[in-house]
């Protein structure tokens, strides 16, 4: 009776050694499968992580990829297009920048969706705050001219005052913007050889205006002033309008916008003209 009684004894001790056995494999199990799904927790947010890079990257080239030019410019100064590009279009200029208005300007226009050109005078970025007031209009994604250092007649000056005008000038604003001009305005519309050259020779679109009225005594004003630029006879599809760093010109520009808009106008984005020939 004894010895059953110590052999009992003996598989109560060997079932609890093996149930401890099995609870301590079972738990190192679960630990192994807990460390697997972290492992593979990591590994799918690394993975997510690499992807959404990947398509930020991928989203970043394409906004940083240049524009397929749809619109060339005709030998009258306006703007065709090249395929089946809308002929309804518009270009919005603006001459004699960035003076007093300048930035505002740039301001409502980017308010209104309206893209545009800002043509610029070396006079008028010769201090840090016009530099600065430069560099806020091209980060509003509008596209910066070259109209020379003075508004010097470049008839009337000799050949390396002419080149001097114009290049200097894209030094300057490459220094502030970070990029030369690609579209050349002389003052006047008045150039020579030589300058129509050099616009060549800096890569840039030389080009004068279809019409502009803002100059004009019965035109400061800016309810006149929108009236007359949206509805003269001079309006035609393509039309290259001609306007400057003015305050009635700033006033008028929300009402210039619309009206194109509602005579089925689209407002030209110059990222979208051709640029050599």
């Amino acid at each position: 009776m004894k010895s059953f009684l110590n052999v009992f004894i003996v598989l109560i001790i060997l079932t609890g050694c093996s149930d401890s056995q099995a609870h301590k494999e079972e738990s190192e199990e679960v630990q192994e499968d807990v460390l697997e799904d972290e492992e593979e927790n990591v590994e799918g947010k690394e993975k997510n992580n690499n992807g959404e890079e990947e398509q930020e990257e991928e989203e970043k080239a394409v906004e940083e990829s240049p524009a397929e030019p749809e619109y060339i410019m005709n030998r009258v100064w306006a703007f065709e297009p090249i395929d089946d590009a809308s002929e309804e279009v518009v270009l919005l200029t603006f001459d004699d920048a960035p003076d007093k208005h300048g930035l505002e300007m740039a301001e409502t226009l980017h308010e209104l969706g309206a893209p545009a050109i800002f043509f610029v005078n070396g006079h008028f970025i010769n201090t840090p705050e016009k530099k600065e007031t430069l560099k806020e209009i091209h980060d509003l994604g509008f596209a910066i001219g070259n109209h020379t250092m003075t508004h010097a007649s470049l008839q009337a000056i000799s050949e390396e005052e002419q080149k001097s005008e114009i290049v200097d000038l894209n030094d300057q604003i490459e220094e502030i913007i970070g990029e030369r001009p690609e579209f050349f305005r002389a003052p006047f519309g008045q150039n020579t050889e030589l300058t129509e050259q050099i616009a060549k020779d800096e890569g840039m679109l030389l080009m004068n205006w279809t019409y502009g009225y803002d100059w004009e005594a019965d035109y400061q004003d800016a309810d006149a002033l929108a009236d007359i630029m949206v509805n003269t006879e001079l309006l035609v599809p393509g039309a290259n309008l001609l306007m400057h760093d003015r305050e009635w010109t700033a006033e008028a520009i929300p009402d210039i916008v619309e009206g194109f808009k509602e005579k089925g106008y689209k407002l030209l984005d110059p990222k979208l003209i051709k640029i050599d020939e």
